[in-house]
This record gives C-alpha cells, structure tokens and sequence, in this order.
C-alpha cells in the first residue's frame, strides 16, 4: 500500500485549463500600410464621391436605390456561396413567389429589408445602441411598452377618482335582486371569470420587459458572447474616427469579418460598414453597396493573409461597387429617357408615367405587380407594357415579367 501511494505521489497532477470562446482581438495596424493603401483609398474616395454627386440631382435616384437594394441582397447571399435569383427575389418580396420560398430566399429578404431600414433611417442611427439593438431584433419594444403600460395606468387612476367624486356625489344606484337562486349562481360564475381575467392581467403586466428566449444549442454556440464581440466590434469603428471614410470603412468590414460578432447575421457587417460612409457624410444620397463591390473582386484575392492587403481589397471593393453604380444610373436614365419620348400627347390621367418610374424601382415587373401597384387591371396593366415596348424578361407565356436593362 505504501510503495502505491509513493506511485501515485510522484505522478503530478494534470492542471485542467477551461478554455472560453472569446473573439480573437483586432488590431489595426499601426502604422499603416500607406504605401500599399493610399492609391486603392484616393480611387475609392473619389468614385464615392462622383457617385453621390450624380444621384444628389439625379431624376432616378429612387428607382436606382430601390434596384440596389436588390442587387446588392442577392450579393450578399452570393459572397456566402448561396444563389438567389433576382427575379425570386422581387416576387417573393411582392408577395408573389411562382413556387415555395426557399431558405435561402428567406434570408435573402431579410438583408433586403435590412437594408431598406437603414436606409430608410437617419445616417447615423444603424451604428447608435438603439439601431444596432433594433438590427439584432432586441429593440426598445419592451421600453415603449412600459411607458405605454404607465401611462395607461396613470389614466386608469385619474378615471377612478374622478368616478370616485361623481359617486360621491351620485344617489347610491338602483340594484335589482336575481330572479332565482339560478340566476345568482350565474351571476357568482362572471364575477369569478372576471376576476380570474384580471389576477391574470396584473400578473402579465407586472414585468411589462419582453424575456429573451432561451437559445437551442442545437442552432447557438451558447459559448459565443454576441454582446461582447459587438463591444469590442465597436471598440475598433470608434478607434477610427480621425481616418478617412472609406479607410474607415475599410477596417470596420474587415474587423466585422475577424470578430464575427453575430453567429447567423455575417452579412450585416457591410450593411453597417455602408452606413458608416452615411454617418461619416461620404454617401449622403445612397447606401452603399458593398457586397456588389466585393462581389467584382476575385475569390482569390478577397481574403488575403497580411492585413494592409486585405484592407486594400476592402477599398477596391469600395471603388468598385462606386463605379458600377455609376453605369448602372448613367444606363437607366438613358432608358428613362427613351421611355419618357413614349409619353408625347397622352393625357394628364395616364398611367404610363407612374409605370416607367416603377419599372425603373424594379429589375422586372409583373402583369400582377403592375396591377398592384397602379391599382388596375391585370389586363390594363399588359396594355400599358405594350405601349411601352418594354423588354420581357422571361420569354414564357405562362409566367411573363418585363424589366429594363
């Protein structure tokens, strides 16, 4: 017994080390690769700001920011290897999908809607603590409820002294006796529902706070603090405030990228790096789009090891989203142009005005999109198309859509 205990004496112990998930930290590198990133940076700085200019007086603007919002929706699922279509796309958010959404679809359409909400929204609202609660879907709901729930309450209050005084006041009301013994018993079964519904009530209203749901961890890595990488996310964006918009941004989509903050929300990264051009005054009159941008960069050369290349690729990436907005608005107001010499000596009630500008809002138009939105006919709205010599985007004759290159 003694020579066991000398074995396991000279054995030692094996130190357990509990080792959390915690986001690997970012550093910019100081100092900064200029030499590599001054020429893609003064590119992307002066697209941006020709872009802007062009849309700031454009007749178009709105149709081309409401086109990009798609576009750039189904790049974001494109740069994660997924393929949405763009057509898909503009029926399922109309409502009228030719067959069950897909998953893919699905998130397709909440970048889209994302997106419109922070466009929608003021420049600096979507990198505010509210906005990026309101993002993550942990809004001020429970808030607002609260304060709705008070003052209810404090109307309630007020209610019941007033009604005390005009009691007080009143002759003491008429009571009529139950017919029988039935009826009282009837009676007593109300009174007890009602106070039953009201017991329930005081206890729903008395933590008016919305619970967060636990997570599945089948779905959640429970061990991924969220709030903390956003933190530190935060950290970085606010240690860029004295560097040009577009560098930046440039750090703030490469940082999102290398502290993953959100565990199923990877593409809200470049949504918040576009509104930081907005909160910074580079793009005052659109949204950027920077998964179309990143989508023009080559697989090979968008995740490059050293981080001067990788913030250089974040600025090409810049420059090229600029620069095909910039084709894409030039293309469509010629053909809005084209399309407005149709309109000579119609009268002041036609619809053909109101239809180019929604055919310019979209990539394609149905005859039931049509019909929706000028609220006619499917078959008026097939007429209007045909007066317009629009471009058929599907070639099927049961299923038809038009659109404009």
């Amino acid at each position: 017994m003694t020579e066991a205990n000398a074995v396991i004496a000279s054995v030692s112990p094996i130190h357990v080390k509990v080792i959390k998930t915690l986001p690997s930290a970012y550093q910019i590198p100081d100092p900064l690769p200029w030499s590599q990133i001054a020429g893609p940076l003064a590119a992307a700085e002066d697209a941006l700001a020709r872009l802007d200019e062009r849309l700031a007086r454009s007749p178009v603007r709105d149709g081309w920011i409401a086109r990009t919002h798609f576009s750039d929706a189904a790049a974001a699922l494109w740069l994660e290897g997924e393929l949405v279509h763009l057509d898909d796309l503009v029926l399922h958010d109309a409502g009228m999908d030719v067959r069950a959404p897909t998953h893919e679809l699905t998130r397709a359409h909440a970048v889209l809607r994302t997106r419109r909400r922070i466009a929608d929204a003021k420049p600096d609202w979507a990198l505010s603590v509210a906005g990026l609660a309101g993002l993550r879907g942990r809004g001020e709901q429970g808030d607002r409820e609260e304060e709705r729930g008070n003052r209810n309450e404090e109307e309630d209050e007020v209610r019941d002294r007033e009604d005390e005084d005009s009691e007080a006041d009143a002759p003491e009301r008429f009571r009529v006796a139950p017919a029988d013994d039935r009826m009282a018993d009837i009676f007593a079964a109300v009174d007890a529902a009602i106070a039953q519904a009201d017991r329930t009530l005081a206890g729903e209203t008395t933590d008016r706070r919305p619970k967060r749901p636990e997570r599945d961890p089948l779905v959640y890595d429970l061990d991924w603090d969220e709030d903390e990488r956003l933190d530190a996310w935060r950290a970085v964006v606010d240690q860029t405030r004295n560097l040009p918009p577009a560098l930046a941004t440039a750090i703030a989509a490469d940082a999102w990228h290398a502290l993953e903050p959100l565990q199923h929300a990877p593409w809200l990264g470049r949504l918040l790096a576009a509104a930081l051009l907005r909160a910074r005054g580079k793009a005052r009159s659109h949204l950027p789009c920077l998964h179309d941008g990143l989508k023009a960069i080559p697989r090979e050369r968008r995740r490059p090891r050293d981080a001067a290349s990788r913030l250089a690729v974040q600025l090409e990436a810049i420059a090229a989203a600029a620069e095909a907005g910039l084709k894409d608005h030039d293309r469509w107001q010629t053909a809005r142009t084209l399309l407005a010499r149709k309109l000579a000596g119609r009268r002041s009630t036609s619809r053909l005005p109101a239809l180019i500008d929604y055919v310019l809002a979209r990539p394609i138009v149905s005859a039931g999109m049509i019909a929706q939105e000028l609220r006619i006919t499917p078959r008026a709205a097939q007429d209007l198309v045909g007066e317009l010599g629009l471009r058929e985007a599907t070639g099927r004759d049961r299923y038809r859509a038009w659109g404009v290159l």
